[in-house]
């Protein structure tokens, strides 16, 4: 960690937070970096909070900050007509450096070393830096993917126990030979059914891609497939081999191209290329592109397969609360004190981004889609009548970098399919509408956390997918039908489900992801 002291506040965290099961066997955790800060200033500030105190008790009554009524209310600030602050119990009141600080974007904070400190941006660019950012990002950093040396057999095994209790075993005995070499307290591993089902899954995979290819463009033109988010390359390899083993003709047209926004990875995966003799042989169709997919200007006319595995989930999403009367949407903003802590506030106007993503979600779905508010007139009337009804409703987290992602493929490649498989919904989430789940790692033990304003690069940021509102953007966006099936389906339809059957019938390929689902283009 940055200091022995956030050290020893985790340790103290863990000590009385239970572990926890999570997609990829990571852990959750409270906000602790704030605390540790205000744990050093508390004792110059004690006085100063009571003051606080009763400053916020004669104006606020709310769990967020009260609109004014029939005008801007007696003292209230001409700036405070704009936005609103999320204030829970006694918070600071950061109106002054709210206006006075900059504001900036992830693309700013790009080439910073350090996290940045007096500075406001969008939720989506504080999720999109804490996850990205080259020098201290997640992704950048942390992240380190299991792999469980060789393919589990899984005829061998009685049941789904015996797989977990072997998978548990490996994944031991991975970080103890990570540990031997470099011991760390804040390592991020987790695993992806690529691995776990390493090469079943990965064909699965191939024969869609093959006999979609045969249908639609062989041979009169090439098998090129994108992969975004290519973890180790694994994937890659097992499709590839695939392709080697049971279709030459198709292998000798086939271009495999990777687009790794992470230097970490796009190194790993070169590696993952040159490990092995078989691997090797795949070097003269694999392309490498360490570039994020939001920066591409090439234009690809080809007809293409573009695969996204387990990517739109960390994809950054914007945070909008709802006015409880008119409905009118606000946008989420982070504001970081010179400190380092974070403050929540909201703007009622909406930027470009976020504001036409509501246009687009609307005109695709026909105005059907879940709201984070009582739907009906009645609903909200009676919501207004509780004791402290807060004047914002719960926030929603709307996939505005999806929307861009999917303005990507439209633009760039225009004969793309795609087809990508993600989480339909997560456990443990955060408050919220499509909230996501943030966690970090620390000792090998995992806690739950309530915010996704948590120190930048160390926590796992992830949001599940709707699938029929992404579908019906994704559609209005390309022009291209698709279909959706959950995890389960798509193997069933694709893979040799008999590989990966136990001696008591259980299948944990088909079983182990039930909250995932898989769309692809038609």
């Amino acid at each position: 960690m940055d200091s022995p002291v956030v050290t020893q506040l985790f340790r103290q965290l863990f000590r009385h937070h239970p572990t926890c099961q999570s997609r990829r066997n990571l852990v959750t955790l409270a906000t602790a970096l704030r605390d540790v800060r205000r744990q050093r200033q508390q004792h110059q500030r004690q006085q100063h909070s009571r003051q606080l105190q009763q400053h916020h008790q004669h104006h606020q009554h709310r769990s967020y900050a009260s609109r004014a009524r029939g005008g801007s209310g007696v003292g209230t600030p001409q700036a405070e007509k704009n936005w609103q602050q999320r204030t829970d119990i006694f918070q600071h009141d950061m109106s002054e450096e709210f206006q006075k600080y900059p504001m900036v974007t992830a693309m700013d904070l790009r080439g910073r070393k350090e996290r940045p400190r007096r500075v406001k941006m969008l939720m989506r660019d504080f999720i999109e830096d804490s996850l990205y950012n080259p020098n201290y990002g997640y992704f950048s950093k942390q992240v380190v993917i299991f792999t469980p040396g060789e393919s589990f057999d899984f005829p061998s095994l009685y049941d789904e126990l015996d797989f977990h209790a072997l998978l548990s075993r490996r994944y031991v005995e991975f970080e103890n030979s990570l540990d031997a070499v470099s011991p760390s307290d804040t390592r991020q591993l987790w695993y992806t059914p690529t691995e776990l089902f390493r090469p079943y899954y990965g064909e699965a995979i191939a024969r869609y891609l093959v006999a979609n290819y045969k249908l639609t463009a062989y041979p009169y033109h090439d098998l090129i497939i994108y992969e975004m988010g290519a973890g180790r390359g694994t994937l890659m390899l097992n499709i590839l081999d695939y392709i080697r083993a049971i279709d030459p003709a198709v292998y000798n047209r086939t271009k495999y191209k990777i687009i790794e926004i992470s230097t970490q990875l796009a190194t790993l995966q070169n590696s993952q290329l040159m490990q092995s003799f078989a691997a090797r042989g795949h070097a003269d169709k694999v392309e490498i592109i360490n570039q994020s997919i939001f920066d591409w200007t090439n234009p690809v006319p080809s007809p293409c397969f573009f695969l996204a595995f387990e990517v739109f989930d960390n994809f950054a999403h914007d945070m909008i609360r709802y006015d409880t009367e008119t409905q009118e949407p606000l946008q989420g903003m982070v504001l970081i004190d010179e400190n380092g802590d974070f403050y929540e506030f909201y703007t009622r106007h909406l930027d470009p981004v976020a504001a036409r993503y509501l246009r687009v979600r609307d005109a695709a779905t026909g105005g059907r889609y879940k709201v984070p508010y009582p739907s009906t007139r009645l609903g909200r009337w009676f919501a207004a009548q509780k004791p402290l009804a807060p004047n914002l409703s719960a926030p929603e987290y709307i996939p505005t970098r999806l929307m861009e992602f999917f303005d990507v493929l439209g633009r760039y490649f225009p004969a793309h399919r795609l087809l990508t498989s993600d989480f339909h919904s997560l456990p443990d989430a955060t408050k919220g509408l499509n909230a996501p789940i943030v966690q970090t790692r620390f000792q090998r033990r995992p806690v739950p956390v309530s915010t996704p304003l948590v120190h930048q690069g160390y926590f796992d940021i992830m949001f599940p997918t709707n699938f029929q509102t992404a579908e019906a953007t994704y559609q209005a966006i390309t022009g291209k039908l698709t279909r959706v099936l959950s995890h389960e389906e798509f193997m069933r339809s694709w893979a040799y489900v008999e590989d990966t059957e136990t001696q008591s019938g259980e299948t944990p390929l088909l079983t182990w992801y039930k909250n995932a689902s898989v769309l692809f283009t038609v």
